[in-house]
């Protein structure tokens, strides 16, 4: 049941889409995928998510959804029409109604209702699922338990009921729980559902500028962030698997996780299980010169704890997330080829705005997605992520020595190139540190 109609008349952002659409070739806006001028042929997409406040993942998502937005320094028109929304919580500063009554899109009880637009079957051509932020409890392991689950097996009902599997995009990992993962992944791979999941940083723009071909052979990697147990664990981990899936052999998955707190992490160092030289590398990276010793560092910003989530795979290779200091856009990755003393490092930078930029990257892939009916890069990277952050959860609850044997993580994947649905940093000559952040929806691709 639909509680919630917000319309707009000429002005709405339908006839906005259909009036740029047919412009296109005058305008400079690029398109993703559209065929013609035809706007039925646009996907229709219900958007499903936890909460709507400013910043939240639904707001920097959807705000490339229902305006042009700028990619790779163009124009860019999303492809597709957001035709509903369901939102599982409301909170204080919530932006759902005034969103919705300005674009004219419907709120939506269940999400039953959402998918099927108030009617019996499934009414749109793709889902967008976005379980982050909102009032969800936190389990023993330190874990946010968010409705990911949930609002899967809700979306997988209505279209088994309808007889029809449309594109489906997770954002972050799949779940908490290794074995509801591991389901929803058997689920989409048993329906032909086409499904997308994972990070926006692994799309942002590296510099320097870093090319590892496939092929390539890796002595050791190292991911440094700067941001929160487990939550940015995940994105940690997402940007070490998108540099290294495409490695000589291909993915072969994981044989062992452990968790390093700060005393286990530096006595680890001394002891030549993780390489300290290739974090200050990934650090310097991001500071653009030499930074003093990591040990100093760490002491220096005493507002986090550092921690490391060392990740043996089964072909030998050993990489480590190290979370240091306290800086929520800090995504640097290092590595050591074989055969080479020479250390390779780059830091991902996510645009002016803190994080929120790089949403458009990653909504540029969901759109992509949802257009082709195929995901860019595998989604069974998220998979194996998703697994190695729940191993290294139960590792950090284990008495005695933090380790995990993943058995169940020893599987192979395919990577897919995806470059050309990465930032590339012209966008930033537009977008600049000095220009203001808005406070609502981003108009600046009009």
């Amino acid at each position: 049941m639909r509680f919630d109609t917000l319309r707009h008349d000429d002005l709405s952002r339908r006839g906005f889409l259909r009036a740029t659409t047919a412009a296109l070739g005058c305008t400079g806006l690029t398109a993703i995928g559209l065929r013609g001028d035809d706007s039925r042929k646009r996907p229709r997409v219900a958007a499903i998510f936890t909460v709507m406040t400013y910043r939240s993942h639904a707001h920097v998502i959807l705000e490339n959804f229902l305006e042009p937005y700028l990619f790779n320094g163009k124009r860019t028109d999303p492809g597709v029409d957001v035709v509903s929304l369901y939102a599982d919580q409301t909170q204080e500063g919530d932006m759902l109604r005034a969103t919705a009554r300005e674009y004219g899109i419907p709120i939506y009880e269940t999400i039953d209702a959402a998918l099927c637009l108030g009617g019996k079957q499934l009414a749109v051509d793709g889902v967008m699922s976005i379980g982050e932020h909102g009032n969800y409890p936190t389990n023993q392991l330190g874990q946010r338990e968010y409705p990911r689950k949930r609002f899967f097996d809700e979306i997988v009902a209505v279209m088994r009921r309808s007889g029809r599997f449309v594109p489906l995009f997770n954002d972050k990992h799949l779940s908490y729980r290794w074995d509801w993962a591991k389901e929803m992944y058997d689920t989409t791979q048993e329906l032909g559902i086409p499904f997308m999941a994972g990070t926006s940083v692994a799309l942002a723009q590296r510099r320097p500028p870093l090319e590892l071909e496939p092929g390539t052979e890796f002595e050791e990697a190292v991911v440094v962030h700067g941001g929160p147990l487990e939550s940015y664990d995940f994105h940690g981990l997402e940007v070490l698997q998108s540099m290294i899936e495409s490695r000589k052999g291909g993915e072969t998955g994981v044989s062992l996780v452990e968790f390093l707190d700060r005393g286990a992490l530096w006595s680890a160092a001394q002891k030549g299980r993780w390489s300290v030289d290739l974090a200050e590398a990934a650090m310097a990276a991001q500071f653009g010169g030499k930074l003093p010793s990591l040990v100093r560092f760490d002491l220096s910003e005493r507002s986090g704890e550092p921690h490391g989530l060392r990740v043996t795979y089964k072909d030998g290779l050993k990489a480590l997330v190290l979370r240091i200091g306290n800086d929520s856009t800090r995504w640097n990755f290092a590595c050591r080829l074989k055969g080479e003393s020479r250390i390779h490092a780059t830091s991902f930078y996510v645009g002016p705005w803190q994080n929120r930029c790089l949403f458009k990257g990653l909504s540029h892939a969901i759109q992509h997605h949802f257009v082709h009916r195929r995901a860019p890069y595998p989604v069974e990277r998220t998979l194996l992520v998703t697994g190695i952050l729940e191993a290294a959860m139960r590792a950090r609850a284990k008495k005695g020595e933090k380790r995990l044997d993943t058995p169940h993580l020893e599987f192979d994947y395919a990577p897919r190139d995806f470059r050309d649905l990465r930032e590339m940093g012209a966008t930033w000559k537009i977008i600049t540190e000095s220009t203001p952040q808005p406070r609502g929806i981003d108009r600046l691709g009009r």
